[in-house]
C-alpha cells in the first residue's frame, strides 16, 4: 500500500471519530492530520515493500558474489602455498 494511501486512510478514520460538534471542521482537520502524518512518516525514513524487495535481492546477489570471490581467493592462496612449497624443495 502506498504511503499516500495510508495517510488518507488514517486521516479518514480519525476524522470519522470526531465528536459531532467538530465534524463541521472535518475538511480542515483531515488536511491537518495528513500534514502531520506525512511529516512523521518522512522523519521515519520508511521505504516501500517494493524498494525493500529490490534492496534485499541486490544484497543477496552481492552476498553470493562475495562468497564466490572468497572461495576463489582461498583457492589462489592454496596454490601460492603449494608453489612456495615446491620452490623450497628445489633449493
Amino acid at each position: 500500500m502506498a504511503l499516500e494511501q495510508i495517510v488518507n486512510r488514517v486521516s479518514e478514520q480519525l476524522s470519522q471519530i470526531l465528536p459531532p460538534g467538530v465534524r463541521q471542521l472535518r475538511g480542515d482537520i483531515e488536511e491537518n492530520i495528513k500534514v502531520v502524518l506525512r511529516e512523521a512518516l518522512a522523519r521515519m525514513e520508511l521505504v516501500t515493500r517494493e524498494e525493500f524487495d529490490v534492496q534485499s535481492a541486490l544484497l543477496s546477489r552481492t552476498r553470493s558474489r562475495l562468497e564466490a570471490v572468497e572461495k576463489e581467493l582461498k583457492a589462489l592462496e592454496q596454490r601460492v602455498v603449494a608453489l612456495e612449497g615446491r620452490g623450497s624443495d628445489q633449493s
